[in-house]
């Protein structure tokens, strides 16, 4: 069987560069995750690292498929230096084990929560999925796996998590583009809902 992390981790390399740091969080019952940490350019990025290990399954599924499912792992960037973001490593964790441990299918649009602050005093206590693809390409793998997607990671206020409840991911992220919404800023207020 190949390894899956081992792959994932060399491509984040090549899409990011050396980690300069690295933590490991292991649930029970579920496998380890790390997240590995990348900075340059003012821009501090947060990946998850074994979330991939195993396909995402259907809830509803009555068996789990150990091989086809949809795959992925996490990627936060913010700007460095604004704010003690370093603290984001155990909640980046617990969304990362959140298909193993809830049965979800993280996918594109989703609202992931964590009930509490990202990081010591952020203003979010959870992200938007936004769409792979930009920053670190999939990973095709061997047949028949699916390839690993990297989801990035949007904070939202509890406001903006709120509204896109009502009117989609496709709204908000509008709505943050027609305002300028640095969605890098780690103390940046909610955008205009009104």
């Amino acid at each position: 069987m190949v390894d899956v992390l081992a792959l994932v981790e060399a491509r984040l390399r090549t899409a990011l560069g050396e980690p300069d740091a690295r933590a490991a969080v292991t649930f029970l019952g579920t496998d380890r995750v790390e997240v590995l940490r990348f900075q340059g350019d003012g821009i501090v990025r947060y990946a998850t690292l074994g979330m991939s290990a195993h396909p995402m399954t259907d809830p509803t599924a009555m068996v789990a498929d150990p091989v086809k499912g949809p795959r992925a792992e996490l990627v936060l960037s913010v700007r460095a230096g604004l704010a003690d973001t370093d603290k984001v490593l155990r909640p980046l964790a617990v969304l990362a084990a959140s298909p193993q441990v809830e049965g979800v299918v993280v996918a594109p649009g989703a609202s992931l929560d964590v009930g509490e602050p990202l990081w010591p005093g952020a203003p979010f206590s959870s992200a938007l999925v936004a769409e792979p693809g930009g920053l670190v390409e999939d990973l095709e793998l061997d047949e028949p796996l699916d390839p690993v997607r990297f989801l990035p990671l949007l904070p939202m206020t509890p406001n903006e998590a709120a509204w896109k409840r009502v009117h989609g991911a496709q709204a908000l992220q509008e709505r943050w583009l027609n305002h300028g919404t640095d969605l890098r800023d780690p103390a940046r207020a909610s955008v205009p809902l009104a």
